[in-house]
């Protein structure tokens, strides 16, 4: 089956285009043509643009399901939630557990690898357990240990390679050469939950990792004289950071210095978020650890540390927009493009480009969605 989309602009990776079509061949897209080409009859979305869907990275859960607790059933209503967000792919994102716990949730995940109907689970991101109990923020820190190839190999085994990604606090013991290791089995390394000096953080990325887990969130504040991860995450190039742009987490004032240290094109959009999203105000947990949620916030009960967020991903992306911190066509890279290029992931996700897998976007001009499109057919509308 083959039909075209008109809009007003389409944001493609190499820029943004203004107006066109955009072909669609048996669920996957094709090439894009400019205004005034001769097609059939398009399905005419004017006054709207054409994004690639967001991919979230780092998600925990919504809807009142859980990566840690939710069986196969709950995991795919969440995927078919997602789509309301504007995101059509996702890495299935644990926190600090036991390490049997862990292990059942890749054998959960591995069994039914494939078989999701809504956002495409792309790999499962490991927050944890490899942190340092003194940024332990909602991880909880009676799991937490050294890196250890041993356990890494049971965990690839177990989720059948499905494990992607893992966060680790850098000054942890024999790190540098775990992260070598890790990437040598093609896993991504991401640091955070950490209080790491600068030159530890600095051995690890050396090493091999790539990005910072939630820059600023789980990590000391910024220092002028002692430098630590935050500066690094600030300092170090060719690394990406993990933003929560909700407004709690980071404040606009701390995205914009971050935008320009790192620039558009390393920062990666996330929503960190857990059970409680898309779900009224109370109480909920993340993991063992009790939570409860008001004012757009997840706190912790003990403690009253940020638990993770509520944030959607539209949001986030709208957000940048509205703070003025970011033009549309950045904030939209940062939801997809960069995302999925940090993963790994550009020859499945991310991006408006022939061959790839038609999962898009219907924005209106201030950013909210209008429609959510998987495989080229509308899953989710408002």
């Amino acid at each position: 089956m083959r039909y075209y989309i008109h809009a007003d602009q389409f944001y493609l990776p190499n820029g943004r285009e203004k107006g066109g079509y955009l072909e669609i061949v048996d669920g996957k897209f094709g090439a894009y043509l400019p205004e005034g080409s001769q097609v059939p009859d398009a399905v005419d979305y004017t006054g709207f643009s054409v994004a690639p869907g967001y991919v979230d990275t780092h998600i925990h859960g919504s809807v009142k399901e859980d990566v840690m607790k939710s069986d196969w059933e709950g995991i795919n209503r969440l995927s078919e939630a997602l789509l309301s967000a504007g995101v059509t792919s996702w890495l299935p994102t644990t926190v600090t557990a036991s390490s049997e716990q862990l292990t059942e949730v890749c054998r959960m995940l591995a069994a039914h690898q494939g078989e999701e109907s809504g956002a495409k689970i792309q790999g499962i991101h490991f927050e944890g357990p490899f942190f340092t109990e003194e940024h332990a923020g909602a991880e909880n820190p009676k799991y937490m240990m050294d890196p250890s190839p041993a356990e890494l190999d049971k965990w690839l085994e177990a989720s059948k390679g499905m494990l992607k990604k893992i966060s680790l606090a850098p000054e942890r013991p024999g790190t540098p050469a775990f992260v070598s290791y890790a990437v040598s089995r093609g896993v991504k390394v991401a640091l955070g939950h950490s209080s790491a000096s600068y030159d530890q953080t600095k051995a690890a990325a050396q090493a091999g990792a790539t990005i910072f887990t939630h820059t600023f969130n789980g990590m000391p504040d910024f220092s002028h004289n002692r430098p630590n991860i935050a500066n690094a995450a600030m300092a170090l190039e060719n690394m990406d950071n993990e933003l929560i742009a909700d407004g709690h987490h980071v404040t606009p004032s701390a995205i914009k210095a971050l935008l320009a240290a790192k620039g558009k094109d390393h920062i990666v959009l996330i929503t960190d978020c857990m059970e409680a999203g898309m779900m009224p105000d109370g109480d909920y947990m993340l993991g063992e650890l009790p939570v409860y949620v008001k004012d757009g916030m997840a706190r912790l009960k003990k403690g009253d540390n940020l638990a993770g967020s509520v944030l959607q991903l539209k949001d986030g992306v709208k957000n940048l927009v509205d703070w003025g911190l970011a033009g549309k066509e950045e904030a939209v890279l940062m939801a997809s493009y960069n995302p999925a290029r940090s993963q790994g992931l550009l020859d499945k996700c991310g991006a408006i480009r022939p061959g790839l897998p038609a999962d898009f976007l219907i924005l209106k001009d201030d950013m909210s969605l209008a429609k959510t499109y998987l495989n080229g057919e509308v899953r989710w509308e408002e």
